[in-house]
């Protein structure tokens, strides 16, 4: 397959949370399937920890693989050129490394379940809602980045 004319017209876009866990996998993982063809989607942590294996089970539901992704903290990314970071967490928000004046940042919240305090079914049922609200934010993209001043 040949991508190179199409990857210098793509938007490279990071997306970025505490643990490269839940969030930013998830939108990743929609980004690559939604948007390949105009967005190049990374994702890492300011303290990556492992994939959540619920994370996984609830893309996967959807059509989504992302057993293949691995968790990358933020500094692994350093000398990439990105058009966009997306911080999808108020920590990793406080916590985002200066970039290039010429890179954009945007903050989009998503509440991580992974630390609920409840049944099985209640916290797959958040997972799901998650990942369907990711993926309603991705479908925006690229067009919701150009925040008007």
């Amino acid at each position: 397959m040949d991508n190179m004319a199409t990857d210098k017209n793509r938007i490279k876009i990071l997306f970025l949370c505490t643990g490269n866990s839940c969030r930013s996998q998830m939108a990743e993982g929609w980004a690559k399937h939604l948007k390949s063809d105009v967005i190049e989607a990374y994702s890492a942590g300011v303290y990556p920890t492992q994939i959540n294996s619920k994370v996984i089970k609830v893309m996967a539901e959807a059509g989504v693989d992302i057993s293949m992704q691995k968790p990358k903290h933020i500094d692994t990314l350093q000398g990439l050129d990105f058009d966009y970071v997306v911080t999808l967490c108020d920590y990793a928000k406080e916590q985002c490394p200066v970039f290039p004046r010429r890179t954009k940042h945007l903050h989009k919240l998503f509440t991580d379940p992974s630390f609920m305090d409840a049944d099985e079914d209640e916290i797959m049922a958040a997972f799901r809602k998650l990942r369907d609200d990711i993926k309603t934010f991705i479908e925006t993209l690229p067009q919701s980045l150009e925040i008007p001043a």
